[in-house]
């Protein structure tokens, strides 16, 4: 609950034509909405409803797409630990500081999203305060390898982080010893469970975090029962054995070409983002269609994966938190926070929904991020 928590206010390849899953069909098969797998939300939707409704202009300060002149920015790319190239973003300040390795920050994209979706607009605003900052692709998704696209797979997320590590700490211009990560909605989780192994990471700060274990068994609010998560289990065993014989996945369809009357509102808030131009950003070789979008046979991995297990683990190194106040997410970051041991800090945005700091520049509180990391990532140990 709100009143239990310390509250910190702060201011301000081939395009794919496979076949998907009919939310209809899917509540028909399962009696559990779309809502079990991460997207939508069932119970209570309402009262966390942000942002634009019928809308389609973006809400005030959104700056997806920001260009920052203060920064280059060069393509990278290396293997992670199961051969797969990742490709990544490295920014870095113009002026950088003169005979001096710098810190370095990781940017995890949101769930579904690819590096150019909220995650560049952080790893440029980072690299104005000095920092070098390293926003990637995570395996299937974007322009990192992976096969087939679009695949659900937490523990390779989380080796994503460690492997970008150690690129990061094999560059002579950056101090291996001050290395953080920051991990925008389901990459909170996959950053989280990546420090738990990885103690290279010396600071980890979440962003509109979404546990995807919890929110996959459980629903937002807890609005799933045991009998409906185990009709989602079944129908994905199930839909294995037509995988197996046809050779074609069968993708959720999680956002609507276009929202209606019956369209929740948590639906609507990512709709607004990834389904105008505000937060479009179509891979080569992909079609707007089937972005976001994940196979049910995939989706069901996340049941298994629990990344504030064990969380205390990553003490004494510092943990950061940030939410909106009004996010439909918010739950997450109070569980992680509950869990964690000191130094961590929970700080609420006024106001902001969990969409609103993917992309608000009006609404981020990037002091509060330039703080954190310039204080942990100092000090070399």
């Amino acid at each position: 609950m709100m009143s239990e928590t310390p509250v910190i206010l702060l201011e301000a390849t081939e395009a794919l034509t496979l076949p998907r899953l009919d939310r209809r069909e899917f509540v028909k098969a399962t009696g559990v909405s779309i809502a079990a797998l991460g997207v939508l939300s069932v119970a209570g939707g309402s009262a966390f409803a942000t942002g634009s409704k019928n809308a389609v202009s973006p809400p005030e300060g959104a700056d997806n797409f920001y260009k920052s002149d203060r920064v280059t920015v060069q393509k990278v790319t290396f293997k992670n630990s199961y051969n797969l190239q990742i490709v990544g973003n490295l920014v870095a300040p113009k002026n950088p500081a003169a005979n001096a390795k710098a810190p370095a920050i990781i940017v995890g994209h949101p769930m579904g999203a690819v590096k150019e979706q909220s995650s560049m607009l952080y790893a440029q605003k980072l690299a104005e305060q000095g920092f070098i900052t390293l926003a990637i692709d995570l395996p299937f998704w974007g322009e990192s390898e992976g096969q087939p696209r679009n695949q659900v797979a937490p523990e390779m997320y989380a080796d994503a982080f460690s492997a970008a590590v150690d690129y990061l700490g094999t560059r002579d211009f950056i101090d291996r010893n001050r290395i953080g990560v920051l991990g925008i909605c389901g990459s909170g989780g996959f950053a989280i469970s990546a420090a738990k192994m990885d103690q290279r990471l010396k600071a980890v700060a979440t962003v509109s975090m979404y546990d995807m274990g919890a929110v996959t068994r459980h629903g937002l609010g807890h609005s799933v029962t045991a009998e409906q998560r185990q009709a989602m289990l079944a129908k994905a065993a199930e839909q294995r054995y037509d995988e197996f014989s046809t050779g074609t996945l069968q993708f959720l369809n999680y956002l609507p070409a276009q929202p209606g009357k019956e369209t929740d509102p948590v639906t609507r808030e990512f709709w607004d983002f990834y389904r105008t131009p505000r937060g479009i950003h179509i891979p080569h070789g992909r079609t707007l269609e089937l972005t976001q979008n994940r196979a049910l046979t995939s989706e069901v991995r996340f049941v298994n994966f629990y990344p504030f297990n064990d969380i205390e683990t990553i003490s004494p190194r510092p943990l950061l938190f940030i939410a909106g106040d009004q996010a439909h997410s918010r739950a997450f970051s109070e569980d992680a926070y509950q869990r964690a041991t000191e130094p961590k800090e929970l700080a609420w945005v006024p106001g902001a929904g969990h969409v609103d700091l993917y992309d608000r520049v009006d609404l981020i509180p990037w002091t509060k991020l330039t703080a954190f990391f310039t204080r942990h990532l100092t000090v070399v140990g």
